[in-house]
């Protein structure tokens, strides 16, 4: 599918129901080419200004899942001297950087960032206007290797799910493989959760 096709399909009438189709899972996996990163970055952008104009009236939540994840460690503290976890874990990166990865590895898988990532999703579709909120733009997918994997998030993030309140579209920087995302077309991601391909109809 091309980025052209997303828009449009993100502007049907159909699709943007989000009683329309699987009630039980609602993520949709869009895939590009890893060395297009950035160009899908401010697509994805440019899809959040269309988006919203009147002909739509849709008000996109985009989740950079990486500057989350530093808000998030930015927000909690490490004892009394230390008000903000990420900047202690940058100090120490240079002499202890395998504890700092599995530091960072767990506060990714934690239950608390899944919690943080709901609240966002829920703080944003309960505003009260005239606007509609059906999607979440999720991407950085990259930036967070090796501390989490996608088939992790969408396995763990199910529980806070809401799938008849909203689509999820996973913008992913590889591809799949029957059963097994590609990150950067390279890197086996392990298996897939259950996610619907956003292909050519």
């Amino acid at each position: 599918m091309t980025v052209e096709q997303l828009f449009q399909k993100l502007s049907s009438k159909e699709f943007k129901d989000t009683e329309n189709g699987d009630l039980f899972y609602n993520f949709f996996i869009f895939q590009y080419p890893a060395n297009k990163e950035y160009e899908i970055r401010q697509q994805i952008q440019e899809f959040k200004v269309k988006l919203i104009r009147p002909c739509n009236y849709i008000d996109v939540l985009t989740l950079n899942l990486f500057d989350e994840f530093c808000k998030f460690l930015d927000g909690q503290s490490f004892g009394k001297k230390h008000p903000s976890y990420l900047k202690y874990l940058l100090e120490k990166d240079e002499s202890t950087p395998d504890a700092v990865t599995s530091s960072l590895t767990n506060k990714a898988n934690s239950e608390a960032f899944y919690q943080y990532i709901h609240q966002r999703i829920i703080d944003h579709i309960t505003i009260d206007d005239d606007k509609i909120r059906p999607y979440v733009f999720l991407y950085g997918i990259g930036n967070m290797f090796p501390y989490m994997r996608t088939n992790v998030f969408l396995a763990n993030y199910e529980q806070y799910n809401r799938s008849s309140r909203y689509k999820i579209i996973v913008f992913y920087p590889g591809h799949r493989e029957d059963n097994n995302f590609n990150l950067f077309d390279r890197l086996d991601d392990q298996h897939t959760y259950r996610a619907t391909l956003l292909i050519n109809d």
